[in-house]
């Protein structure tokens, strides 16, 4: 376990980007792993960018992880995918979900959002995951729990084990919604698969 893992996770406020985050820490603490996360969600709540970064490992003094280092950059919106890509290593994975929230530049007209966004990533990135999470999550029975999809679809290129998923869901998540996001996970387990 001398490796460090870095995960980059970056969306727009009210995703669920930080619970994601939380859910994922809890995962690497049950499985031993020493861990520092730290969140950036300055106007958040303005629909602002939300980065939170994960850093797990047998050592970790820092929660920083530098531009080329991450070994996944979950993005839960493509701008966001786009404006991070940089920090994801050569042979990371990038998990990008289709989603996509208009910034206030464009929403008033003084910038266009980028139409090419997915084809310039998958140019760049080899290893590369796309996905509508907000539809299986709205299958799943809530499009909130997008953020709970992307964990889904993170869990099958991590060597955790299910049970240790399944405990962090439990803890994290409010039991009268427990249910639904589970079915999230495991549709974006299933996407993988």
């Amino acid at each position: 376990m001398s490796k460090i893992i870095n995960v980059l996770l970056v969306g727009v406020g009210g995703q669920g980007t930080i619970l994601a985050s939380k859910i994922l820490t809890h995962v690497a603490l049950a499985e031993g792993y020493q861990v520092k996360m730290s969140e950036i969600h300055g106007m958040a709540q303005r629909g602002g960018s939300v980065v939170t970064q994960v850093r797990m490992g047998e050592d970790v003094y820092s929660p920083v992880i530098e531009p080329g280092e991450a070994d996944f950059l979950i993005a839960f919106e493509q701008l966001e995918a786009y404006r991070w890509s940089h920090y994801l290593k050569k042979d990371g994975v990038l998990i990008v979900n289709t989603q996509k929230i208009v910034p206030l530049p464009v929403l008033i007209g003084s910038a266009t959002y980028p139409e090419t966004i997915l084809v310039d990533l998958k140019g760049r990135v080899e290893r590369f995951v796309e996905l509508d999470g907000l539809k299986l999550a709205s299958d799943a029975g809530n499009a909130k729990a997008t953020n709970v999809v992307l964990m889904g679809v993170l869990s099958q290129y991590m060597d955790f084990p299910e049970d240790a998923w399944q405990s962090a869901l439990v803890e994290k998540i409010p039991a009268k919604l427990l249910e639904l996001n589970k079915r999230a996970f495991a549709s974006g387990v299933a996407l993988v698969k």
